[in-house]
């Protein structure tokens, strides 16, 4: 039997709730401060390191006008990038003209945006092409933002994850918590006039390329669809959830930072493998796998592979570079384990591979100009939102966006008004849920669950192969599987309680991604449904958004689809 579970009555009252507290979860919660709203954060891990971006970043996209004159061509760049295709112009648009104010910002705190004492744009860029990635220096990015945030009085509760919103009638006014900090949890009430999801990817849906070894990700893997499954359930729109994102790096190591790398793509025997470069750039980085998320599926397929990062070329100059920009990325422990091995970067090859899928900015929560979804009082920003993709400066703008608009609507609006807090039914669903999962004596754990559910999604709402057969079929042991979690899932302790509801998360956003599979009857980007092998005309530049009605937290729900032109 696992450790009580105890309610704590006394709910923790805000003007503004922020959920997650990555980059974009503390520059809403700052922004918010600054016009003078009360702010609460409640984080999963801790705010200091917590996030995709918590080791580090050394790119941001943004348009600087004494560097890129003409903001439009930076847009229609944008969308024409690795970053394109599945976006909003007018967010795009409205991202661009707040992200130099946000570089500013950055290197007025004391996050290096001139490392070199130039505005230097490197990596994700075609030749010839405008080149928007700032190169920065951000290692200390997240301890910089959390100390912004004490500064501006935000109250920040680690070791808190969310799992539930709150609502009254058809608005949001809290959220339910776990405080996880000791072995023994305690479910917390936090309510709030305004409330701003921003809690990262999805990891962990899909099996990574060393399925043993579950946290093997590119991106933070508690980061587990957590805001896209509560904004699901109160209603919120998502759009672009049958679209996974696949990313590429070193072979079964998988790190983020692939435009850091200086060199450029060979097969085993020194062809060039590289669609753009015969020679290494750093201005550019390898833009190949940009392009073509199925370069090495392709080389592996057709007997050609491997296919190998080739740093061999590279000046001493150019491998100071890569490794200074690794290190800022957070891939210290890449370097560690490639030097522990005797690689040296002048002599040999690094194997390159696709990783498997995750669901990343650009799939997710649909929001406005604002940061507003369509739920009275809920905001969201980062890797959550589902109409615009610009990774770390996306997270960085949107949340001081979101944060500004979240505390107007706040300051203007009457506090929520719960007679019973504690009685409310999300509450009590929580709280139930969590004593049946610890006070069991033995049973499955979160980790069974978990692999699982990336088995399903891989071998029936995979990348490779999709129809309605396999769909279907993958629906139906979906939800089999979440009601055997349900009643077969044992925690010991606050740790694998959290895991536990991270599963259920992850359930209702593969859920989510299976029925918007099944409703876009074509074939586009990673969505290959050999059933309908053509892409539709008729479905470009269209969204299909798609809403949940009914179900509640661990329970599954009906969906409703409509189709709206991109604006």
């Amino acid at each position: 039997m696992g450790a009580a579970v105890d309610l704590d009555p006394n709910p923790v009252v805000s003007d503004v709730l922020v959920v997650g507290g990555g980059i974009g979860g503390l520059m809403a919660a700052i922004r918010a401060a600054e016009v003078g709203a009360g702010v609460a954060v409640i984080e999963k891990g801790d705010a200091r390191r917590s996030g995709s971006g918590g080791m580090g970043n050394d790119h941001f996209a943004c348009y600087i006008p004494e560097v890129h004159g003409d903001v439009n061509a930076v847009v229609q760049e944008h969308m024409l990038s690795t970053l394109g295709g599945l976006q909003d112009l007018s967010m795009v648009r409205a991202y661009y003209m707040k992200s130099f104010e946000i570089v500013q910002l950055w290197e007025k705190w004391g996050i290096s945006m001139r490392p070199h004492g130039h505005w230097e744009f490197t990596g994700h860029a075609l030749p010839g092409h405008i080149r928007f990635f700032l190169k920065f220096a951000g290692a200390n990015q997240k301890t910089v933002l959390e100390k912004q945030a004490r500064y501006h009085h935000v109250r920040i509760f680690n070791r808190t994850p969310a799992v539930e919103l709150l609502k009254e009638d058809g608005r949001v006014v809290g959220a339910v918590g776990i405080d996880s900090s000791r072995d023994e949890p305690v479910i917390r009430i936090f309510l709030a006039k305004s409330v701003v999801l921003t809690t990262g990817s999805t990891n962990r849906i899909y099996p990574p390329t060393t399925p043993a070894w579950l946290f093997n990700s590119p991106f933070m893997p508690t980061n587990t669809g957590d805001g896209r499954a509560m904004a699901l359930r109160a209603g919120a729109n998502l759009v672009n959830m049958e679209f996974p994102y696949t990313h590429a790096g070193p072979r079964y190591l998988e790190r983020s930072g692939k435009a850091t790398w200086v060199g450029y793509f060979k097969d085993p025997r020194g062809n060039r493998a590289s669609a753009f470069l015969d020679r290494p750039s750093k201005e550019l980085g390898e833009p190949t796998s940009d392009i073509f998320h199925g370069l090495f599926d392709h080389y592996r397929d057709t007997g050609r592979g491997p296919v190998y990062m080739d740093t061999t070329e590279d000046t001493d100059d150019d491998i100071e570079y890569m490794e200074w920009g690794h290190r800022n990325e957070g891939n210290v422990y890449l370097l560690k384990a490639l030097k522990e091995e005797g690689v040296d970067f002048r002599r040999h090859m690094v194997e390159f591979g696709r990783y498997n899928p995750a669901f990343t900015s650009g799939r997710g929560i649909e929001v406005n100009e604002a940061g507003e979804t369509n739920v009275e009082g809920l905001y969201s920003a980062g890797d959550e939102m589902g109409n615009l993709r610009a990774t770390l400066g996306g997270a960085a703008v949107f949340g001081w966006i979101a944060g500004e608009s979240a505390a107007g609507r706040a300051l203007s609006t009457e506090a929520p008004r719960l007679e019973d807090p504690a009685g409310h039914p999300a509450v009590r669903r929580v709280h139930s849920l969590a004593r049946s999962f610890m006070d069991r004596n033995s049973g499955a754990s979160w980790r069974e669950a978990n692999i699982a559910l990336e088995q399903i999604m891989w071998d029936y709402a995979g990348i490779r192969v999709r129809s309605e057969n396999l769909l279907t079929a993958g629906l139906t042991y979906l939800r089999t599987l979440r009601r055997k979690a349900i009643d077969g899932v044992a925690a010991a302790n606050s740790h694998e309680l959290v895991r536990t509801f991270e599963v259920l998360d992850l359930m209702d956003v593969g859920e989510a991604a299976i029925e918007a599979a099944l409703e876009r009857k074509e074939t586009r980007f990673t969505h290959a449904r050999v059933d309908y092998p053509y892409t539709n005309p008729l479905y470009t530049d269209m969204f299909l958004r798609m809403r949940r009605t009914g179900g509640e937290l661990g329970s599954e729900g009906e969906y409703g689809f409509e189709w709206r032109r991109r604006h």
